[in-house]
């Protein structure tokens, strides 16, 4: 199975995971940004489930023009793949300008996830 995530990104997720765990009121960027290079699928992830490690949470852009904030399994993005089988990859350039709430309210009003 191919690593969607780096080690420290795993941690940074894995420490936001547990900071809203504890019911802290956390709104950070986003940590990773993964993609469909055949697709228009795109998730911002911010956090991991401390509980089970796998259970991401961010903004899930299928390219249906419906973003929205929710969970994935990294798991199961792991054996995605796009319309010319290419598997879901990690955005090695991604840098995150916004926290996740800005990212959710730009992607509402446009529709998709923008940079």
């Amino acid at each position: 199975m191919k690593t969607l995530i780096t080690e420290q990104q795993r941690t940074q997720l894995l420490a936001n995971g547990q900071a809203h765990a504890e019911g802290r009121d956390i709104d950070p960027p986003p940590v990773v940004k993964l993609f469909t290079p055949d697709a228009q699928a795109t998730w911002l992830l911010t956090e991991l489930d401390p509980e089970d490690g796998d259970t991401a949470f961010g903004l899930c852009d299928l390219g249906l023009g419906m973003p929205e904030l929710g969970s994935v399994r990294l798991s199961e993005l792991s054996t995605i793949r796009g319309p010319l089988g290419l598997p879901v990859e990690r955005d090695l350039y991604f840098i995150s300008r916004r926290t996740l709430s800005e990212y959710a309210a730009l992607a509402r009003d446009n529709g998709s996830i923008l940079d």
